[in-house]
Protein backbone atom coordinates (compact mmCIF):
# COMPACT_ATOMS: atom_id res chain seq x y z
CA UNK A 1 0.00 0.00 0.00
CA UNK A 2 1.04 3.42 -0.48
CA UNK A 3 0.13 6.20 1.60
CA UNK A 4 -0.50 9.81 0.38
CA UNK A 5 1.78 11.06 2.13
CA UNK A 6 5.14 9.19 0.92
CA UNK A 7 7.62 9.80 -2.21
CA UNK A 8 8.98 7.30 -4.63
CA UNK A 9 12.43 6.32 -3.08
CA UNK A 10 14.94 8.07 -5.20
CA UNK A 11 12.83 11.45 -5.46
CA UNK A 12 13.93 14.48 -3.64
CA UNK A 13 11.81 16.71 -1.31
CA UNK A 14 13.40 19.62 -0.22
CA UNK A 15 12.02 22.22 2.50
CA UNK A 16 12.70 24.83 5.53
CA UNK A 17 16.54 24.76 5.89
CA UNK A 18 17.53 22.44 3.08
CA UNK A 19 15.48 23.90 0.49
CA UNK A 20 16.78 27.57 1.53
CA UNK A 21 20.87 25.91 1.63
CA UNK A 22 19.51 24.53 -1.81
CA UNK A 23 18.35 28.09 -3.43
CA UNK A 24 21.67 29.69 -1.49
CA UNK A 25 23.89 26.78 -3.53
CA UNK A 26 21.95 27.98 -7.12
CA UNK A 27 21.87 31.77 -6.26
CA UNK A 28 25.63 31.95 -5.51
CA UNK A 29 26.43 29.31 -8.35
CA UNK A 30 24.02 31.24 -10.95
CA UNK A 31 25.78 34.78 -10.27
CA UNK A 32 29.48 33.86 -9.88
CA UNK A 33 29.06 31.66 -13.17
CA UNK A 34 27.49 34.66 -15.51
CA UNK A 35 30.58 36.92 -13.44
CA UNK A 36 32.98 34.57 -15.54
CA UNK A 37 31.66 35.16 -18.85
CA UNK A 38 29.19 32.06 -18.66
CA UNK A 39 25.77 32.35 -20.37
CA UNK A 40 22.42 29.88 -18.88
CA UNK A 41 20.53 27.26 -20.85
CA UNK A 42 17.82 25.29 -19.93
CA UNK A 43 17.26 22.46 -22.01
CA UNK A 44 14.55 20.25 -22.48
CA UNK A 45 13.11 17.64 -20.17
CA UNK A 46 12.49 15.16 -23.23
CA UNK A 47 15.26 14.23 -25.52
CA UNK A 48 14.91 12.38 -28.91
CA UNK A 49 18.94 11.10 -28.93
CA UNK A 50 19.82 10.38 -25.15
CA UNK A 51 19.67 7.35 -25.87
CA UNK A 52 22.86 7.29 -28.02
CA UNK A 53 24.98 8.58 -25.08
CA UNK A 54 24.39 5.47 -22.72
CA UNK A 55 25.75 1.97 -23.23
CA UNK A 56 23.44 0.39 -20.68
CA UNK A 57 20.09 1.77 -21.69
CA UNK A 58 17.87 0.69 -18.59
CA UNK A 59 18.58 3.98 -16.70
CA UNK A 60 16.81 5.90 -19.41
CA UNK A 61 12.96 6.89 -18.78
CA UNK A 62 10.93 6.05 -22.14
CA UNK A 63 7.88 8.00 -23.02
CA UNK A 64 6.63 8.51 -26.42
CA UNK A 65 5.87 12.09 -28.12
CA UNK A 66 2.25 12.77 -30.34
CA UNK A 67 4.02 10.94 -33.51
CA UNK A 68 4.73 8.01 -31.51
CA UNK A 69 8.52 8.83 -30.93
CA UNK A 70 9.95 7.17 -28.39
CA UNK A 71 11.86 10.29 -26.34
CA UNK A 72 13.36 9.96 -22.95
CA UNK A 73 13.47 12.03 -19.51
CA UNK A 74 16.77 13.94 -19.14
CA UNK A 75 19.14 11.59 -17.51
CA UNK A 76 22.62 13.67 -18.78
CA UNK A 77 22.85 17.22 -19.67
CA UNK A 78 26.04 17.40 -21.16
CA UNK A 79 25.45 15.83 -24.84
CA UNK A 80 22.01 17.55 -25.45
CA UNK A 81 24.25 21.27 -24.40
CA UNK A 82 26.56 20.41 -26.55
CA UNK A 83 24.30 19.32 -29.49
CA UNK A 84 22.02 21.88 -29.14
CA UNK A 85 24.26 25.16 -29.02
CA UNK A 86 27.07 23.52 -31.46
CA UNK A 87 23.94 22.39 -34.44
CA UNK A 88 20.56 24.26 -33.40
CA UNK A 89 21.74 27.55 -31.76
CA UNK A 90 24.47 27.55 -34.13
CA UNK A 91 25.35 30.84 -35.81
CA UNK A 92 22.87 33.07 -33.67
CA UNK A 93 25.28 32.65 -30.56
CA UNK A 94 28.81 32.77 -30.29
CA UNK A 95 29.22 32.09 -26.91
CA UNK A 96 31.74 28.71 -25.82
CA UNK A 97 30.58 29.33 -22.18
CA UNK A 98 27.46 27.51 -20.68
CA UNK A 99 25.91 26.70 -17.62
CA UNK A 100 22.81 24.98 -16.28
CA UNK A 101 21.11 24.38 -12.63
CA UNK A 102 18.33 21.49 -13.51
CA UNK A 103 17.76 18.35 -12.31
CA UNK A 104 18.20 14.72 -14.04
CA UNK A 105 15.97 11.79 -13.68
CA UNK A 106 16.90 8.06 -14.20
CA UNK A 107 15.16 4.56 -13.48
CA UNK A 108 13.44 3.79 -11.75
CA UNK A 109 13.05 7.01 -9.72
CA UNK A 110 15.99 8.91 -9.14
CA UNK A 111 16.14 12.98 -9.38
CA UNK A 112 19.65 14.22 -9.04
CA UNK A 113 19.95 18.10 -9.03
CA UNK A 114 22.95 19.74 -10.74
CA UNK A 115 24.67 22.64 -11.62
CA UNK A 116 26.70 22.03 -14.86
CA UNK A 117 29.19 24.07 -16.92
CA UNK A 118 30.23 22.95 -20.80
CA UNK A 119 33.09 25.08 -22.45
CA UNK A 120 33.29 24.34 -25.96
CA UNK A 121 36.86 24.29 -26.93
CA UNK A 122 37.53 23.92 -22.89
CA UNK A 123 40.50 23.78 -20.78
CA UNK A 124 40.69 21.38 -17.98
CA UNK A 125 42.55 23.97 -16.02
CA UNK A 126 39.49 25.89 -16.53
CA UNK A 127 36.69 23.64 -15.83
CA UNK A 128 39.28 22.15 -12.61
CA UNK A 129 39.31 25.86 -11.11
CA UNK A 130 35.87 27.09 -11.67
CA UNK A 131 34.48 24.35 -9.63
CA UNK A 132 36.77 25.21 -6.93
CA UNK A 133 36.12 28.40 -6.39
CA UNK A 134 32.25 27.12 -6.86
CA UNK A 135 32.87 25.12 -3.77
CA UNK A 136 34.70 27.71 -2.09
CA UNK A 137 32.05 30.12 -2.12
CA UNK A 138 29.76 27.53 -0.45
CA UNK A 139 32.78 27.30 2.45
CA UNK A 140 33.94 23.96 1.08
CA UNK A 141 37.72 22.92 0.29
CA UNK A 142 36.87 19.34 -0.57
CA UNK A 143 39.68 16.65 -2.00
CA UNK A 144 40.46 16.92 -5.31
CA UNK A 145 41.02 13.24 -7.19
CA UNK A 146 42.72 13.52 -10.88
CA UNK A 147 43.13 10.87 -12.85
CA UNK A 148 43.83 10.24 -16.38
CA UNK A 149 41.34 7.76 -17.61
CA UNK A 150 43.68 7.17 -21.22
CA UNK A 151 46.21 5.54 -18.40
CA UNK A 152 43.84 2.51 -17.71
CA UNK A 153 43.10 2.30 -21.52
CA UNK A 154 46.71 1.81 -22.48
CA UNK A 155 47.02 -0.92 -19.61
CA UNK A 156 44.15 -2.95 -20.90
CA UNK A 157 44.68 -2.35 -24.97
CA UNK A 158 48.69 -2.59 -24.78
CA UNK A 159 49.71 -4.31 -21.57
CA UNK A 160 47.20 -7.01 -20.95
CA UNK A 161 45.60 -6.01 -17.40
CA UNK A 162 41.97 -6.47 -17.63
CA UNK A 163 39.86 -3.51 -17.26
CA UNK A 164 37.49 -5.50 -14.53
CA UNK A 165 40.92 -5.97 -12.57
CA UNK A 166 41.09 -1.98 -12.92
CA UNK A 167 37.54 -1.19 -11.96
CA UNK A 168 38.09 -3.39 -8.79
CA UNK A 169 41.42 -2.27 -7.76
CA UNK A 170 42.87 -5.57 -7.32
CA UNK A 171 46.07 -3.77 -6.48
CA UNK A 172 47.97 -7.53 -5.63
CA UNK A 173 46.60 -8.60 -9.01
CA UNK A 174 48.10 -5.53 -10.91
CA UNK A 175 51.48 -5.72 -8.83
CA UNK A 176 51.72 -9.36 -10.63
CA UNK A 177 51.90 -8.17 -14.24
CA UNK A 178 54.79 -8.85 -15.63
CA UNK A 179 55.86 -5.02 -15.88
CA UNK A 180 59.09 -3.79 -14.16
CA UNK A 181 57.35 -0.39 -13.86
CA UNK A 182 54.14 -1.28 -12.39
CA UNK A 183 54.75 -1.20 -8.74
CA UNK A 184 55.88 2.53 -9.48
CA UNK A 185 52.54 3.41 -11.18
CA UNK A 186 50.85 1.81 -8.50
CA UNK A 187 52.07 3.60 -5.56
CA UNK A 188 51.61 7.43 -7.16
CA UNK A 189 49.41 9.09 -4.92
CA UNK A 190 50.82 12.48 -4.96
CA UNK A 191 51.96 15.72 -6.76
CA UNK A 192 55.54 15.18 -5.90
CA UNK A 193 55.23 11.38 -7.52
CA UNK A 194 55.05 12.95 -10.51
CA UNK A 195 58.83 15.00 -10.09
CA UNK A 196 60.60 11.50 -11.77
CA UNK A 197 58.80 9.71 -14.37
CA UNK A 198 62.36 8.39 -16.61
CA UNK A 199 61.15 4.10 -14.93
CA UNK A 200 57.81 4.15 -17.49
CA UNK A 201 57.32 3.98 -20.89
CA UNK A 202 57.03 6.34 -23.47
CA UNK A 203 53.54 5.50 -23.53
CA UNK A 204 52.33 5.78 -20.02
CA UNK A 205 55.11 8.47 -19.61
CA UNK A 206 53.13 11.19 -21.52
CA UNK A 207 50.11 10.56 -20.35
CA UNK A 208 51.45 10.89 -16.69
CA UNK A 209 52.82 14.07 -17.52
CA UNK A 210 49.34 15.40 -18.53
CA UNK A 211 48.50 14.81 -15.26
CA UNK A 212 51.17 16.66 -13.56
CA UNK A 213 51.11 19.81 -16.18
CA UNK A 214 47.13 19.94 -14.93
CA UNK A 215 48.16 20.04 -11.40
CA UNK A 216 50.92 23.00 -11.64
CA UNK A 217 48.09 24.66 -13.76
CA UNK A 218 45.03 24.58 -11.30
CA UNK A 219 47.32 24.99 -8.50
CA UNK A 220 45.53 23.27 -5.91
CA UNK A 221 46.36 22.31 -2.18
CA UNK A 222 44.41 19.37 -1.78
CA UNK A 223 45.10 16.85 -4.13
CA UNK A 224 45.37 13.37 -4.68
CA UNK A 225 46.74 11.71 -7.97
CA UNK A 226 44.99 8.50 -9.31
CA UNK A 227 46.72 7.17 -12.50
CA UNK A 228 44.66 3.47 -12.32
CA UNK A 229 41.42 5.03 -11.36
CA UNK A 230 39.10 3.86 -13.86
CA UNK A 231 35.12 4.11 -14.04
CA UNK A 232 33.57 4.23 -17.43
CA UNK A 233 32.48 7.84 -17.58
CA UNK A 234 30.40 8.65 -21.02
CA UNK A 235 32.61 10.90 -23.15
CA UNK A 236 35.27 11.26 -21.38
CA UNK A 237 38.49 9.81 -22.55
CA UNK A 238 41.14 11.76 -20.83
CA UNK A 239 42.05 13.94 -17.62
CA UNK A 240 39.04 14.10 -15.22
CA UNK A 241 39.10 14.94 -11.63
CA UNK A 242 36.28 14.45 -8.93
CA UNK A 243 36.31 16.44 -5.83
CA UNK A 244 35.21 14.73 -2.31
CA UNK A 245 34.55 15.73 1.77
CA UNK A 246 33.86 12.85 4.13
CA UNK A 247 33.58 10.44 1.17
CA UNK A 248 30.77 12.68 -0.39
CA UNK A 249 31.06 13.44 -4.28
CA UNK A 250 30.40 16.65 -4.52
CA UNK A 251 31.42 17.01 -8.17
CA UNK A 252 33.45 15.78 -11.16
CA UNK A 253 34.34 16.55 -14.78
CA UNK A 254 37.22 16.98 -17.14
CA UNK A 255 37.74 17.12 -21.05
CA UNK A 256 36.33 15.07 -23.20
CA UNK A 257 34.86 14.99 -26.94
CA UNK A 258 31.20 14.34 -28.41
CA UNK A 259 30.41 14.07 -31.90
CA UNK A 260 33.61 15.20 -32.56
CA UNK A 261 33.60 18.26 -30.32
CA UNK A 262 36.34 18.81 -28.02
CA UNK A 263 35.05 20.47 -24.73
CA UNK A 264 35.65 20.83 -21.08
CA UNK A 265 33.03 20.76 -18.30
CA UNK A 266 31.93 19.62 -14.85
CA UNK A 267 28.72 18.83 -12.75
CA UNK A 268 28.34 19.47 -9.04
CA UNK A 269 26.05 17.73 -7.19
CA UNK A 270 23.61 20.16 -5.65
CA UNK A 271 22.18 17.37 -3.40
CA UNK A 272 25.26 16.10 -1.70
CA UNK A 273 26.41 20.27 -1.35
CA UNK A 274 22.94 20.46 0.69
CA UNK A 275 23.41 17.22 2.27
CA UNK A 276 27.93 18.53 3.30
CA UNK A 277 26.14 21.92 4.73
CA UNK A 278 23.34 20.79 6.53
CA UNK A 279 25.49 17.92 8.17
CA UNK A 280 27.90 20.87 9.35
CA UNK A 281 25.29 23.26 10.21
CA UNK A 282 23.27 20.39 13.12
CA UNK A 283 27.48 20.20 14.42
Amino acid sequence: MVYEHEIPSGSKLYFGTSAKIKREIEFVSAELLENLGFEEIVTPLFSYHQHESFEDKKSLLRLNDAQNHEVTLRADSTVDVVRIVTKRLGRSTESKKWFYIQPTVTFPTTEQYQVGVEVIDGSFEEVAKTTVMLLSEMGLSPMMQIANIRIPNLLNEKYGISLEVLKSMHVEQIINAELPWIEQLVRISCVDDLNNLEVFPEDIKHELKKIKTATEKVGYSNMVISPLFYAKMRYYDSLTFRMFEDNGLLARGGIYSVDGIEAAGFALYTDECVANKMKKEAK
